[in-house]
């Protein structure tokens, strides 16, 4: 018996995902297809579509950057594969992590594409709840040209949800400004109502805990802190109407829910 023979007979495991590995990369096959990189670019990425919808293989995602990696290489323009690939790291793996590097790879190759940094914000701020980082990626969309108008709104609302109340005032502000639009002025004049609401709750509650700790309870009545020389005037709402106080927490509310005004 020849070796050959023997080496045939002997049992093999097939390992599905692992082998993935050994494409070449992205730079070595674009100087192998002689010009027609884009092409099989196209190729790749249909093939990883159909690579990653087969549940067979178990540890199909165990090498996910490497494919797109190498689609980005061929045909760095080419944004689909970008956008697709950040949603598999979401929906099939639950790694947003991979997804935000995916997107910011695409970014990277395509500073004009507002796509990328738009989708990254939609993922930290809904799957991260990391507001900080949701707002950064939606002022680098703003940034771009021909960004949606919708990235200003959801840049003051991410920095609305990260406490960064200034900036959400401004930026609220200015989409009421410039709005042509009757309804995204009423969802701007609402956010505004909110914003105040929360920047006058902070003004408030640093003074009551000035006046606590000299007098050692809180106010009866709001206007015991202008009498201590502790706020120059009682803050109004954003339709100029008395917030409510209650003297045993220290904090006021709005009259109204700004949704409903």
């Amino acid at each position: 018996m020849s070796l050959k023979t023997r080496i045939d007979r002997i049992p093999r495991r097939k390992i599905p995902g692992s082998s993935i590995i050994y494409i070449p990369s992205g730079k070595y096959l674009k100087t192998a297809t002689f010009g027609f990189s884009g092409v099989l670019a196209d190729v790749i990425y249909i093939w990883a579509i159909q690579y990653y919808a087969n549940t067979a293989i178990e540890d199909r995602y165990t090498h996910l950057t490497h494919v797109f990696s190498i689609i980005s290489e061929l045909d760095p323009a080419y944004v689909d594969p970008y956008v697709v690939g950040a949603l598999i790291a979401v929906e099939d793996t639950r790694d947003i992590g991979l997804a935000l590097k995916i997107l910011d790879m695409g970014l990277a190759k395509n500073p004009g594409q507002w796509i990328f940094p738009l989708e990254a914000g939609h993922y930290a701020q809904l799957y991260l709840k990391d507001y900080a980082l949701a707002k950064e990626y939606y002022k680098k969309t703003m940034g771009i040209p021909g960004a949606p108008p919708i990235a200003r709104r959801l840049y003051a609302a991410s920095a609305f949800k990260s406490n960064d109340l200034t900036t959400a005032w401004e930026t609220w502000f200015e989409v009421f400004r410039t709005a042509d639009d009757p309804q995204i002025r009423q969802i701007a004049s609402n956010h505004l109502y909110e914003v105040k609401a929360a920047l006058d709750a902070g003004l408030v509650r640093d003074a009551v805990t000035r006046f606590r700790e000299k007098a050692g309870r809180n106010p009866a009545v709001l206007e015991e802190l202008v009498r201590a020389g502790l706020l120059d005037r009682l803050p109004k709402d954003y339709d100029d109407g008395d917030y409510l106080y209650d003297p045993a927490t220290g904090r006021i509310k709005t009259r109204v829910v700004p949704w409903k005004r």
